[in-house]
């Protein structure tokens, strides 16, 4: 009976082993910073938001680096892209599981500026992505060149209203790197190249679509002579479209946007909106895992990882090369 008691115990046990060599959860209970066998790195990654495409589409290249480069991820975001303390909250939440790197597309440089102090304390490496921010401590920063990027989209601009006349911008938020540089590299581009241009006002809606359709809806009111308006994400260009859309002016406002998400899309084939930069978000976040990944084992890393963008309107929306960088 003994011996049975112990046979049964025996089988428990091996049960036991092989349900737990099989565990694939991308979200482990504690730190696994430890990488003893049969336990994969963990990084913590922390975007900016989950309201757009863009983020699940970030996520989605992450999850396919993870895969590749044999790590597990936690991929989050606050619920808006104005919910600074909300991602804190989060950060401060991967942080103490002890990951063996950190991902982060900081809302606030500066808030986030204490979370940072404290992987470098702990050699955590960090991973900036998507936005950089205003610190030495990342190891690494994946993003599209913001203020070319909105260069290009001001270049655009320019030509679509023949060069002269006043326009405005609907602007994302001005705390994230990502942020300003999407309005300097269009302010400046404007005012270095031309002078005829008038920006009327730049006003910030967080990237919420209702408020920047809001806002939008006040400078058309507030500006008779207005030209076009330029958003500086998915979220700012949509609401603007949707504001242009309500008042009657298709074809009557120039609208252009930066990022994609089937709204835009639809709107670049209606009509509504005249064109947008893209990113490669998948390519932002598998570049991220990667970086985080070499990282973990002490391998040398690119400083600074332009993942490209591209200008798309109703002429090559469904060119192969634009397709492949656009997400719904």
């Amino acid at each position: 009976m003994f011996r049975k008691k112990l046979i049964g115990l025996a089988a428990v046990s091996m049960l036991a082993l092989t349900l737990s060599a099989c565990d694939t959860s991308t979200t482990p209970d504690a730190g696994a910073a430890a990488t003893s066998e049969g336990q994969k790195p963990y990084v913590a990654i922390v975007s900016k938001g989950f309201q757009h495409q863009f983020w699940q589409s970030v996520k989605a290249g992450a999850e396919q680096a993870a895969t590749e480069y044999g790590v597990e991820i936690t991929f989050e975001g606050p619920n808006t892209e104005k919910d600074v303390a909300q991602q804190i909250e989060m950060l401060t939440t991967a942080m103490s599981k002890s990951p063996a790197a950190l991902g982060i597309a900081a809302l606030d440089s500066q808030a986030a500026t204490p979370i940072l102090d404290d992987a470098k304390a702990k050699n955590i490496p960090v991973i900036a992505f998507d936005s950089g921010v205003d610190s030495a401590i990342p190891v690494a920063t994946a993003a599209t060149d913001n203020k070319a990027a909105a260069a290009e989209a001001a270049k655009h601009m320019a030509e679509l209203i023949g060069g002269s006349g006043e326009i405005a911008v609907v602007a994302h938020d001005q705390t994230s790197t990502s942020g300003k540089d999407r309005r300097d590299g269009f302010t400046e581009y404007m005012a270095a190249n031309h002078p005829d241009i008038k920006i009327v006002t730049v006003q910030y809606g967080g990237g919420d679509q209702l408020e920047s359709a809001n806002l939008a809806k006040t400078i058309i009111n507030g500006n008779p002579n207005l030209k076009g308006i330029y958003g500086t994400n998915e979220g700012s260009a949509i609401g603007v479209v949707k504001a242009v859309e309500e008042l009657g002016l298709k074809g009557k406002l120039t609208v252009v946007g930066f990022d994609s998400g089937k709204a835009q899309m639809d709107a670049i084939r209606s009509g509504l909106m005249a064109g947008a930069v893209t990113q490669n978000p998948v390519g932002i976040g598998y570049e991220t895992v990667k970086a985080a990944a070499a990282a973990i084992k002490g391998e040398t890393v690119e400083k600074v990882i332009d993942t490209g963008f591209y200008w798309y309107d109703a002429k090559n929306i469904d060119d192969a090369k634009i397709k492949a960088n656009l997400y719904e």
